[in-house]
C-alpha cells in the first residue's frame, strides 16, 4: 500500500506536542513551519482550520493559537475563531535567557504578544 504525503495539521501538531520534552516539541513547531510554507497558500488554511486537542501543557496550547493567527496573517487571512478562547495570565518566555527575553519583548509578533507567550520572529523561523 503506497501512502499519500499529507502535510501537518495545527490539529495534529497539537496531538505530537502531548507526552513530550521541550526538545522534541520545538522539533515538531520546525517541522510543522517547514511543511506549512511548502504547501501552495490557497492549501495553507485548511492546515490551520481544525482546533488542537489540548496539548497537557496550556503553555503551548497558548502557542498553538498563536501560531495559528500569525500564520493565517502572514498569509492576508483571518485566524480560525478557536484562537480567541486561548491566552495564558502570566507571560511565557519559552527561550528563558536575558538576551532572549529582551530580543522577544522587542521581536515578538503580534498574535504571541497578545497572548502573553513572548518569542521572537527569528526563532520561529529557525525553530
Amino acid at each position: 500500500m503506497v501512502r499519500r504525503y499529507e502535510p501537518l495539521t495545527v490539529a495534529r501538531l497539537g496531538a505530537l506536542l502531548a507526552d513530550v520534552d521541550e526538545t522534541r516539541r520545538w522539533r515538531l513547531v520546525a517541522e510543522f513551519l517547514e511543511e506549512y510554507r511548502w504547501e501552495p497558500p490557497e492549501r495553507r488554511a485548511l492546515l490551520l482550520q481544525q482546533e488542537p486537542s489540548a496539548t497537557g501543557d496550556e503553555h503551548w496550547d497558548v502557542f498553538l493559537a498563536a501560531l495559528t493567527e500569525h500564520l493565517a496573517a502572514k498569509d492576508g487571512r483571518g485566524a480560525p475563531s478557536w484562537v480567541e478562547t486561548r491566552s495564558l495570565r502570566r507571560f511565557w518566555f519559552p527561550f528563558n535567557t536575558r538576551a532572549a527575553r529582551v530580543d522577544a519583548v522587542v521581536n515578538a509578533p503580534a498574535a504571541f504578544r497578545r497572548r502573553g507567550v513572548f518569542v521572537s520572529a527569528q526563532e520561529l523561523n529557525v525553530a
